[in-house]
Order: structure tokens, then C-alpha cells, then sequence
């Protein structure tokens, strides 16, 4: 089963998603960089909105990782 974590506040609707289609979820919004730099290598997926940065420690250690996601809206994103 694939596994993601949340990082960020998302909606209840969104975390729903991933469970209906049979992904683990863990949800730690507010998580600090050197929690997340310990963690990460156990999960597939990291899904942020804009608090959290994923830097080049956080990749480093992501082995498992296959996508980084981002939600958001609005046409401000790519900056």
C-alpha cells in the first residue's frame, strides 16, 4: 500500500481521497524540517500546500519518495 504524508492543512474531503483509493495516510500539519528529514524515507508521497519547504536535506533522504505534490490555486504559484 502506498503511503503518503500530509504536511500542510488540507481539507478532511482531500485526506478522504487518498483513503477511498487505498492510500495510507498521515497527517502532520506543522511538522518541523528536522522531523520531517527523520521521517521521510518511509513514504511515497508528500503532499504540501505552502508552508512547508522540501528542501535539498529532505530530498536526500526521501529514498522511497515518487511524488512531491503541491496543492494550491490561483495563478501565483510559479513565481
Amino acid at each position: 500500500m502506498a503511503k503518503v504524508l500530509i504536511s500542510d492543512k488540507i481539507s478532511e474531503s482531500a485526506i478522504q481521497i487518498f483513503k477511498n483509493n487505498k492510500i495510507e495516510v498521515d497527517y502532520k500539519p506543522g511538522i518541523s524540517e528536522d522531523e520531517l528529514n527523520t521521517i521521510i524515507h518511509d513514504y511515497d508521497a508528500l503532499a504540501i500546500r505552502s508552508a512547508t519547504k522540501v528542501t535539498k536535506s529532505i530530498i536526500e533522504k526521501a529514498q522511497k519518495l515518487k511524488v512531491n505534490g503541491r496543492g494550491g490555486n490561483g495563478t501565483d504559484k510559479f513565481g
